[in-house]
């Protein structure tokens, strides 16, 4: 597409289709176990081997496979500790009963009432049980795959999607940020802006629930990422019709990691089963040159999760994965008056000080003091 600025009378579906019937042939991509309906498939043992050998061979192949290839890939057995999904998964469960009087959970494209919805699951699930929190983030696979998208300093965030039985597939889309505008605003972005936003946020989702095709997991279609005016295509009729027509379905087991470009045209599916709630603990990472989706009080998962962290001995991949989920990874914005850098060009963040209290085995009070300390020389 020449044109910077455009509209909807520019969409081709001729060269939609044209984008999404590339095949991914297995040859391209040599740390993929797998290729199933053009979906790569990879292996929690090879992934991990690669990168402690070949650690820059294995974020670049992950990166392509978001952009240049298909635009969608799984991790088999990225758990592999299903105790630590259970845990977590009572604890969307109670989230879930102690939210269902107040209507709230709401699911974008979906009408309400038909999924269950838990918001800013992370903050939620580290002021429940901290320990659950740590064991669920401390997967080094997790914090790889950020890395491999978004590099350093992102920013994690969960929403549970829960489908039960009957539940409705919902509308396809393409995920944040703009896809989560009306096509007025879309068009007022330049199109270089607008195939940036796709660099600036990873989506996710880690299976709580087994998740047989019957149950409706997420439909993709495959290299739908590529086609440029996609933000302005996902409501058109033609391209919805053409979604239900292509997209594919993959079964997930319970401790399955899907991970996917978010410009990649998808949808949940319908719930077909009478007794098989499907259940996913949905991850939408943030570049931290971004603005995430929910506002997440990190002041309060890092006191909730501190005094049980620094009674844990983890593995230094483990805690790294950790605490990158665990605070803020940016030194901007800040007041630079009252917070200036104390060596190089940037403040300290909040996973600095996280580390440092580790380190110097500070006592809990100390390091909430220190906490609020860093937290009010940010302010303006």
């Amino acid at each position: 597409m020449s044109q910077i600025f455009f509209d909807e009378s520019q969409l081709s579906l001729d060269d939609f289709a044209t984008l999404c019937a590339q095949s991914t042939d297995k040859k391209d991509w040599p740390l993929a176990s797998d290729v199933a309906l053009n979906v790569l498939i990879y292996q929690r043992r090879d992934l991990l081997t690669a990168a402690s050998s070949q650690p820059q061979a294995l974020l670049s192949e992950l990166h392509r496979a978001l952009s240049a290839g298909p635009g969608v890939l799984v991790i088999k057995g990225m758990y592999p500790d299903k105790q630590i999904i259970d845990r977590n998964s009572a604890l969307f469960e109670q989230i879930l009963s102690a939210e269902a009087a107040s209507n709230s959970g709401a699911d974008h494209f979906a009408a309400a009432g038909n999924n269950g919805r838990i918001w800013n699951a992370l903050q939620k699930v580290a002021v429940r049980d901290a320990d659950a929190f740590i064991d669920y983030y401390a997967n080094p696979l997790l914090a790889l795959i950020c890395e491999a998208w978004l590099g350093p300093g992102y920013q994690i965030t969960a929403q549970v999607n829960q489908v039960r039985p009957g539940g409705k597939a919902q509308q396809p889309h393409r995920d944040y940020h703009l896809g989560f505008q009306q096509n007025e605003v879309v068009k007022r972005f330049p199109l270089p802006l607008q195939i940036l936003s796709q660099y600036l946020t990873l989506q996710g989702a880690i299976a709580h629930s087994d998740m047989p095709i019957e149950s409706g997991p997420t439909q993709l279609l495959p290299w739908s990422h590529q086609y440029q005016a996609g933000y302005l295509a996902w409501r058109d009729p033609q391209f919805i019709d053409y979604f239900r027509q292509h997209a594919i379905q993959l079964p997930l087991e319970k401790g399955d990691g899907l991970f996917f470009n978010p410009a990649l045209f998808h949808a949940a599916g319908n719930n077909l089963t009478h007794d098989h709630i499907r259940t996913a603990n949905l991850l939408q990472v943030s570049s931290s040159f971004g603005k995430a989706m929910e506002k997440v009080n990190y002041i309060t998962v890092l006191k909730q999760i501190y005094p049980a962290l620094r009674l844990r001995t983890l593995p230094e991949a483990e805690l790294n994965a950790v605490i990158a989920a665990a605070g803020e990874g940016y030194s901007f914005p800040t007041n630079l008056d009252t917070d200036p850098p104390s060596s190089g060009l940037a403040p300290m963040t909040q996973q600095q000080l996280l580390r440092l209290a580790l380190t110097e085995k500070w006592q809990p009070e100390a390091f909430n003091a220190a906490l609020d300390e860093h937290q009010l020389k940010r302010q303006a």
